[in-house]
């Protein structure tokens, strides 16, 4: 089968189709929000989607937690209305999951069709590409997964992680501590066994996504490709890879967002400050960029050995080039009476220096300092308003100011 033309006779369309390449157009869970018509065949519907699992999310919450005040009459120690973190989640960061879907299928789809479409896979590779595209859909649509995350989520997540590490042991309007430990509230009990669980998933799958692309990309990656240390995207032909990054800029916004929200109830309701946050502050930035970026580091080593290569011959060619040129209008060590003016050599001279250049600033790795540094800022973003616990809005106003102008 050419895999740059289409699929199979008889098989499904798009099965091994590198045109229909997607990490997320796939799934159980993929397939149950188009039967419930909250997805599209090609992820539309976004909004719709967006609002009904978050309104499942966090709805009920406001709704529980608002009867359980108006009966008890008493406020807990973190109402409802003041749990930063849990907004956050479900208000800003669940919808960013979610919208997170459509960038990732647009910017990922062309990427398989391009390995082809640039002559970077040889013809005697082809068929061993096809094998990559099919192992990934394999993973994208598995069942095993999907139902492997869920017990993990009610098996770990929640009796553990969750109560562990993320719940107050003050009284919340999600728990009252008891003796034999937090009793959670009816508001608790729908936080704990579906909001919390809904998010988890969500996320989750994104990790599965991802270890899915980088997977697709390692075994990519051990085909000897076609690259070239001449190219001008100084990537050796692979700098299309390196805007692939961005497509998970929301997915990173919501893991700023999550974080900011877990700060901003230490400091409020804890009585913590944001310096004390700069070191997991880091952590996760790092860890992000890790997260996204690494997948293409595979492709390091057959940069490197195509810079190598590229480096060894023209500079050979170079050499020898010099040499003739300093036979023919230097000899004895004095120019020739003819006029250099308009000499093809010359011209030719500049062509071999510029071409030396290329390969030698060809990027071992595929991704520019640009793109690091916007991935940072897209965690950072959301992190923001947390200045104003520590800065007054208008003193931060007057130093903005003062850098403008």
């Amino acid at each position: 089968m050419d895999l740059a033309h289409g699929p199979s006779p008889g098989g499904s369309p798009g099965a091994d189709d590198p045109r229909h390449f997607s990490i997320v157009l796939g799934g159980p869970l993929f397939q149950l929000l188009r039967r419930a018509r909250l997805e599209g065949d090609a992820l539309e519907l976004v909004r719709r989607r967006v609002v009904v699992l978050a309104l499942v999310a966090w709805l009920p919450l406001a709704v529980l937690a608002l009867v359980a005040r108006t009966s008890q009459g008493e406020a807990p120690d973190v109402p409802f209305l003041e749990d930063i973190e849990v907004h956050v989640r479900f208000l800003v960061a669940l919808p960013l999951l979610v919208a997170a879907e459509l960038l990732v299928h647009v910017r990922l789809r062309p990427v398989a069709q391009e390995f082809l479409a640039r002559g970077l896979v040889p013809p005697d590779s082809i068929a061993r590409f096809g094998d990559c595209v099919r192992s990934a859909f394999r993973l994208r649509n598995s069942v095993v997964a999907e139902v492997a995350m869920l017990a993990l989520i009610y098996g770990l997540g929640i009796p553990f992680l969750w109560r562990q590490f993320a719940a107050f042991d003050v009284a919340t309007w999600y728990s009252v501590p008891g003796v034999d430990g937090p009793a959670l509230t009816p508001a608790g009990i729908w936080y704990a066994y579906v909001s919390v669980p809904l998010f988890q998933f969500l996320l989750l799958r994104w990790y599965f996504r991802i270890a899915i692309w980088a997977r697709f990309l390692w075994q990519v990656s051990r085909i000897r490709l076609e690259l070239s240390a001449m190219h001008g995207d100084l990537c050796a032909g692979l700098g299309f890879l390196s805007g692939t990054v961005f497509a998970f800029v929301p997915l990173l916004m919501a893991h700023g967002a999550l974080l900011a929200g877990a700060v901003g109830n230490r400091v409020i309701h804890l009585g913590g400050h944001i310096s004390d946050s700069y070191v997991e502050v880091g952590v996760v930035v790092a860890y992000l960029l890790i997260l996204v970026a690494a997948p293409l580091l595979a492709f390091a080593p057959q940069i490197s050995q195509a810079k190598r290569r590229a480096s060894r011959e023209y500079s050979r060619i170079a050499q020898r080039y010099a040499r003739d040129f300093e036979a023919r209008w230097l000899p004895d060590g004095m120019p020739v009476p003819e006029s250099p003016l308009g000499s093809g050599d010359i011209q030719s001279l500049a062509d071999m220096s510029n071409a030396l250049a290329t390969v030698r600033a060809t990027r071992v790795f595929p991704i520019s300092r640009d793109a690091v540094v916007r991935l940072v800022l897209a965690v950072l973003i959301p992190m923001s308003p947390l200045l104003l616990t520590v800065i007054p809005a208008e003193e931060l106003a007057g130093r903005l100011l003062k850098l403008l102008l």
